[in-house]
């Protein structure tokens, strides 16, 4: 919730949160999407088939982890990530990135 805020705060339309898997896989097909950004962990899964999918629709993304880099998926390492917690400029960063 506390990225939402960060994306409102920013000035950009947040389509979607998810808690889960299967709410993170509906928004990954969702038309509209611009952009993501993905918790490594969602409860016990891992959000690995959100980043799929995001990848096979050519939807930049990025990770948020408490682990950094190391906590990354392994085909998806060359992604940017987000280390929380993270300020407000370094979302804003990130997201510069990923929009182009």
């Amino acid at each position: 919730m506390m990225v939402a805020d960060m994306l409102a705060e920013l000035g950009h339309t947040v389509g979607g949160e998810a808690s889960d898997l299967a709410s993170g896989l509906k928004l990954a097909v969702a038309p509209g999407l611009d952009a993501a950004i993905l918790d490594v962990k969602l409860g016990s899964d891992s959000s690995e088939a959100i980043a799929e999918t995001l990848h096979k629709r050519g939807i930049p993304f990025a990770f948020a982890s408490g682990y950094g880099v190391e906590g990354v998926p392994e085909p998806f390492k060359d992604h940017p990530v987000l280390r929380k917690p993270f300020p407000v400029e370094e979302l804003e960063r990130c997201l510069a990135r990923l929009l182009g």
